[in-house]
């Protein structure tokens, strides 16, 4: 016997977003998900899910009425839906649905500054999406752009030259 809900799908149940309906979100997210994946290697990537628009409105799905959200794998997220005038600057505002996410989800910071260990957020900076670090507690140590949204995977940790030299035999 044929499930009910195939004949009748429940139109506020999340639905996978399918490749191709919003390529702009679509392309955000895999550069967000190249910070997961560099970041926390054993995370699945996230992904975007879409339920119709909570207030009536045209949501991001214009005639559809949708509203997108990012989530973890299995469906789950924390926070508020991509907004319809966001596209202008879509890395930062799905970089911040994600961050929102994993942190809420996860109960972690991420991403973490791998020089301060603090987590960081996601800020426009010369007209590009970046990962930023509040910096440390003492003035030698000020706020900073970490990477761009996508580059966390292209850092290497700092050269620190040893501190204490071997003595020579």
């Amino acid at each position: 016997m044929p499930d009910v809900n195939s004949y009748f799908p429940d139109p506020f149940r999340p639905r996978p977003v399918l490749p191709g309906e919003y390529p702009l979100w679509e392309e955000a997210l895999g550069l967000v998900n190249r910070d997961l994946a560099a970041t926390l290697p054993g995370q699945e990537p996230l992904r975007l899910m879409a339920l119709p628009a909570w207030d009536g409105g045209d949501g991001l799905g214009g005639a559809r009425g949708e509203d997108l959200y990012v989530t973890m794998a299995n469906g789950e997220w924390q926070g508020n839906c991509l907004e319809a005038g966001d596209e202008n600057c879509s890395v930062g505002a799905v970089a911040d649905a994600a961050q929102e996410t994993v942190s809420e989800l996860l109960w972690q910071a991420w991403p973490v500054c791998g020089e301060h260990g603090l987590g960081m957020h996601a800020r426009m900076a010369d007209g590009q999406a970046v990962w930023w670090c509040a910096g440390g507690r003492s003035p030698r140590e000020p706020e900073h752009v970490r990477a761009a949204v996508g580059a966390l995977d292209t850092l290497v940790r700092p050269h620190r030259p040893r501190r204490k030299q071997r003595r020579e035999r």
